[in-house]
């Protein structure tokens, strides 16, 4: 699970911020929001992000996807930059790296993973764990700027050749993660080979307004027909007369051209890199026709009509994709980020996400940013420390701050009101 994300320098973030999942010592619906992830440690499920136009809330969920892409999708360009941008609205901070500290905790155990970069190179990378109290660290890189090249040291009890090693190091370019190296040579390493899994495994792509999120739910109702129950129950409590979902798999062959543009495109679209080797693989693709059965009553009889998916509305389309993801997430424990949750869709559908989410998952965490303040007093549902802030100060930088660092919240007889009168900031300024 993720407990804790640090940025310096990324996007808006100038000064050094840290977005975290650390429950309070709140005990409110302890069963259904908080995990202890190690012995100690209270992890929460689900972090809610509000903030005006313009304030950060959608870089800070950039900045998880600038993890992930750096961490899986590899280049053979090393003169192709790392896409890390740091702070552009002064003269000094678009000439320093941009810095980022992951804390993750997987089967118990404690990790923390570093990495320093700029627009070119990346500087400095470090990956520990705390099998105790003290770290041990599964690799450290560098990297010389007189040689323009990196140097990667493993420690502890990694089963590393001199041969292995070599080819790391000539895989890993100065612009890319050991990560991402890793998953290009045939080699296991005792507990980095299993954490670059974990993270490849349980933390998802990140959600924008304009995604197309059908495949999610596709995939799911194709591999297990239970899934198909708990979609149209989701769309039943929309008050959609959807009344089943068929999903029809295809199979598409591609030539060599259309692979070459497939990986061309790939960075931009975060493709994930495993998506571009099993094109090379099969020469082929497979792609889903999905058709919903609708049933309405016409001169007192039913009767049932199939329109495909792409005649559907946008909500319909969004909730049943959202509704996916967020049942793909429970069922790998994983963490996913949803930018703008509440686009296309009624309010009263973002609190049954949310609170599916909640009920049903263990392991797996949210992170939302939305407008939608009506969240603030679902009092049967949240807690206070689910709710975080971005503020943009008059240089351009953003702040970052929860909603539990207020005092006096119990005496409060309404948070949606407070906030709305501008009582923790994060709102637009309006005259």
């Amino acid at each position: 699970m993720i407990h804790s994300l640090t940025i310096k320098n990324f996007l808006s973030f100038r000064d050094e911020v840290t977005y975290s999942f650390e429950a309070s010592k709140d005990r409110t619906f302890e069963d259904h929001h908080v995990v202890e992830a190690a012995k100690g440690v209270r992890l929460l499920k689900l972090g809610i992000l509000y903030g005006s136009n313009a304030s950060g809330k959608s870089n800070l969920i950039a900045a998880f996807q600038f993890l992930i892409n750096f961490w899986f999708i590899g280049t053979d360009n090393k003169y192709s930059g790392t896409n890390a941008i740091p702070f552009l609205l002064d003269k000094t901070s678009r000439n320093h790296p941009s810095v980022f500290k992951l804390v993750f905790y997987k089967d118990g155990i404690k990790y923390v993973y570093y990495l320093e970069v700029d627009q070119k190179a990346v500087l400095y990378e470090k990956l520990d764990m705390y099998p105790g109290t003290q770290p041990a660290t599964l690799f450290e890189r560098n990297y010389d700027e007189k040689s323009d090249v990196s140097k990667i040291v493993f420690k502890g009890k990694n089963n590393i050749s001199k041969i292995t090693q070599d080819e790391l190091n000539v895989k890993c370019l100065k612009n890319m993660s050991v990560l991402a190296a890793l998953r290009k040579i045939n080699a296991y390493l005792n507990g980095l080979s299993d954490v670059t899994k974990w993270l490849f495994d349980h933390v998802f792509n990140s959600i924008v307004p304009n995604d197309p999120l059908q495949h999610f739910s596709e995939e799911l109702i194709k591999t297990n027909p239970s899934h198909k129950l708990k979609m149209l129950e989701c769309l039943k409590e929309a008050d959609f007369n959807i009344s089943d979902i068929n999903v029809k798999e295809f199979v598409q062959s591609v030539d060599d051209d259309f692979i070459k543009q497939a990986q061309t495109i790939g960075n931009f679209l975060s493709i994930r890199a495993s998506v571009i080797e099993d094109l090379k693989k099969d020469k082929s693709f497979k792609y889903p026709v999905t058709e919903f059965k609708h049933t309405v009553v016409s001169d007192g009889r039913k009767e049932i009509y199939g329109l495909p998916i792409e005649w559907q509305s946008e909500g319909t389309k969004r909730i049943f994709g959202l509704f996916g993801a967020i049942i793909k997430s429970i069922e790998d424990n994983a963490f996913i980020t949803i930018d703008e949750i509440e686009s296309k869709l009624h309010p009263r559908l973002i609190e049954y996400v949310l609170e599916h989410f909640l009920r049903n998952s263990d392991q797996a965490q949210v992170l939302v940013a939305t407008h939608y303040d009506n969240l603030f007093d679902e009092t049967d549902l949240l807690r206070k420390d689910n709710f975080w802030f971005t503020e943009k100060r008059e240089d351009g930088s953003t702040k970052l701050y929860p909603l539990t660092g207020f005092n006096g919240l119990n005496r409060i007889s309404s948070l949606q009101k407070a906030y709305k009168y501008g009582k923790f900031g994060a709102v637009p300024n309006i005259d």
